[in-house]
């Protein structure tokens, strides 16, 4: 019977021992493997958080702001160069208000046409607002000269409602006399030269068929003055070059 106390006994010891060695191992696993699991990186910011290089610093925002800042004051004072740092920022947004206020500072006929020359001279884009200004002073004194650059211009801003809308004032100066120096054969040939300055998209757009129509009624009318029409009107409404030549591209 004592023995077989002592058999039970030293069973259990063997059994708590065993045990005892197999949790110890277990553990010192887990642990080793807990200090091979790296803290995730600082730059870390979820599967679909941004880039690093798409993140700003916050000191970096107030840099681009304070640049943004300088820029728009120069413009303001009428430093046209302004224009040319804003184009180099990339940012289409800032370039299109520092233009704004070297349009805004433009209030004569003479700082204005500076203004259409330094951007002409330095390949700048040409903004709605200052195409509108140039379109704007020109009626109030149409010339030839004038009709050509606010059409250069209104097509310059590859906006097609806006060159519409200039072709439609031409036209109209045109039947009212006011352009007497301008022959109907000149006309239609600064409307169907400076067309092609807007962008392909454009061309294609709904306002750009819209534009399309504007531009074959005034053909028409023009040519019956001219009286010897060179667009045909099968033509229309698709693209047509000056000269009657079709356009084989869209």
């Amino acid at each position: 019977m004592v023995s077989i106390f002592i058999t039970a006994f030293v069973l259990v010891l063997a059994i708590l021992l065993l045990s005892g060695i197999g949790l110890y191992f277990w553990q010192k696993t887990a642990t080793d493997t807990s200090e091979r699991i790296l803290p995730p990186s600082p730059d870390f910011h979820g599967l679909f958080g941004p880039s690093k290089n798409e993140m700003k610093t916050q000191a970096e925002i107030e840099r681009a702001a304070l640049a943004a800042s300088s820029l728009l004051d120069r413009a303001r004072a009428g430093d046209k160069s302004a224009l040319i740092d804003a184009k180099q920022t990339g940012d289409a947004d800032l370039y299109d208000r520092v233009l704004n206020g070297l349009v805004e500072r433009a209030d004569s006929d003479a700082a204005l046409l500076s203004l259409m020359s330094f951007i002409a001279q330095n390949d700048l884009r040409v903004s709605a607002a200052l195409a509108r200004a140039a379109v704007a002073s020109w009626q109030e004194s149409p010339s030839r000269e004038g009709t050509a650059k606010a059409l250069h211009f209104a097509a310059l801003s590859d906006d097609a409602d806006l060159y519409g809308e200039t072709v439609e004032l031409a036209l109209g100066l045109w039947r009212a006399g006011k352009l007497a120096n301008v022959s109907p054969d000149e006309l239609r040939a600064l409307f169907d030269g400076e067309f092609w300055i807007l962008s392909a998209r454009t061309r294609s757009s709904g306002a750009g068929f819209v534009l399309k129509r504007t531009l074959d009624s005034a053909r028409r009318e023009l040519e019956a003055h001219i009286g010897s029409p060179s667009v045909s009107e099968g033509n229309s409404p698709n693209e047509a070059l000056p000269h009657g030549r079709a356009s084989d591209t869209n």
